[in-house]
Formats: C-alpha cells, sequence, structure tokens
C-alpha cells in the first residue's frame, strides 16, 4: 500500500479526508498539531478518529503559535457568535490563525520526506467555509509547487502531490460523503469554544456551518450541544 500523510484535526473534514485516502487504497500517517489553541478536545477527538479508521499511524506534533497570537483560536480574543449565513461568508474572520495551513503543511511535507511518502491529504474546502485563504486552490497550487522545489526529495525526483478531495464540496455533500464511507461522526469535534464539559457551543461560525452541513444532508448531528 502507498504512504500518505494525512492532516487529521478530529472535525468532520479532515476525518472524511482520511476516510477517503484509506478508501483508496492509501497507508495514512495521519498528523495532527497542539498548537496552543484554546482545548485539547481537538487532538483527543483526532486520536480516536486515527483509532476508529485505522490509520497505519497518528503523531501529534507540539508547536506554540500562542507566541505570535492574532486569533481568536490562539490568544484573548473572543470567538464570534450567532453570525449569519451572509456575514460567516465575507471577510476573513478572528478565527482566522496566521499561516496555520502553511506550517501544518509544513510539517506534514517534512514527516512525508522522512516516510517516504509522495502524498499529502488534507480537507479543506472552499465552498461552505468561512473565508479562510489557506483554505483556496490557488494556495494548495503554489505550495505544491513549493513542496517540489524545496526539498531534497523533491530536487532527486519525488512528485509530491497535495490531493484536496472535499474541495469543491460543500459541507452537506462532505457528510453524506462520509457516512457512505462508514464514518462515526459522533467521533468528531468542529466547535471553537467548547463548553468546560467538553459540549459544543453551537454558536460559533464552526458549529453553525456544521449544523448547516447535518440539515442540509437530511441528518440528524450525533454529537451533544451545550444549548439543545
Amino acid at each position: 500500500m502507498k504512504p500518505a500523510v494525512v492532516l487529521l484535526s478530529g472535525g468532520i473534514d479532515s476525518t472524511t479526508t482520511l476516510a477517503i485516502a484509506l478508501s483508496e487504497g492509501y497507508d495514512a500517517y495521519a498528523l495532527s498539531f497542539e498548537y496552543g489553541q484554546r482545548h485539547q478536545i481537538e487532538t483527543e477527538a483526532a486520536r480516536r478518529v486515527a483509532d476508529s479508521l485505522g490509520a497505519k499511524e497518528h503523531r501529534v506534533a507540539k508547536i506554540d503559535l500562542r507566541i505570535f497570537g492574532g486569533s481568536a483560536l490562539t490568544d484573548n480574543v473572543e470567538v464570534p457568535k450567532k453570525r449569519l449565513d451572509t456575514e460567516i461568508a465575507n471577510g476573513i474572520p478572528v478565527t482566522y490563525v496566521p499561516a496555520r495551513n502553511t506550517i501544518f503543511l509544513a510539517y506534514a511535507l517534512a514527516w512525508a520526506e522522512v516516510i517516504p511518502a509522495s502524498d499529502i491529504f488534507l480537507g479543506v474546502t472552499a465552498v461552505d467555509y468561512s473565508g479562510y485563504p489557506d483554505c483556496r486552490p490557488e494556495f494548495i497550487d503554489a505550495f505544491e509547487t513549493m513542496a517540489n522545489l524545496g526539498t531534497k526529495a523533491g530536487v532527486e525526483g519525488t512528485r509530491f502531490h497535495l490531493h484536496t478531495p472535499l474541495i469543491k464540496l460543500s459541507k452537506a455533500e462532505i457528510i453524506r460523503k462520509a457516512v457512505k464511507l462508514g464514518v462515526d461522526l459522533s467521533l468528531t469535534h468542529s466547535c471553537y469554544d467548547p463548553s468546560l464539559e467538553g459540549l459544543a457551543c453551537g454558536e460559533c461560525d464552526s458549529c453553525l456551518l456544521r449544523l448547516k452541513g447535518f440539515r442540509g444532508a437530511g441528518l440528524k448531528d450525533p454529537i451533544r450541544y451545550a444549548k439543545e
């Protein structure tokens, strides 16, 4: 089986991406991050998902983006709540973490060189998302070019490929895809601002997009919310 590095946050998109990589016959090396985000629930969900789906290996890289801050996820900035679809779809919100996907992909690329693997999967989407610039096809193409120019493996003939199987799918389509692949979505976590008990707030952009996706898919979200 061909090895691939899969970025895994524990959310619906990255979980579905891991399931897709496995369904396509890859040995999946899942990579998650403790980057100074508000909570550890995210990495706990990633561990559950990696175990459930059968990743070949799962590693959690520890970095600290709090030294820069600049985001509601890594700084003392309030997470936006109860925003309308039109607000979520316009502009870049304060939950954007500066250069996060660039940093995560750089780590994935480093691990890929060591394994060695020439394929990297990530669950970005340019349809139902919060306007993050590092989720766009242009960014993915540019990083893939850089990966092939700036690595020993690339210079010596390895051709790195960045796979973004969800990039043109809506959240509802992603959820349907996950269900078709047998993914247990109750293991996933999406909320930016969970309660102390780990329950999703149901009001942040990520929760609202998740709930909208389940409605669009005609399904009930299996996770618990603080306000139900």
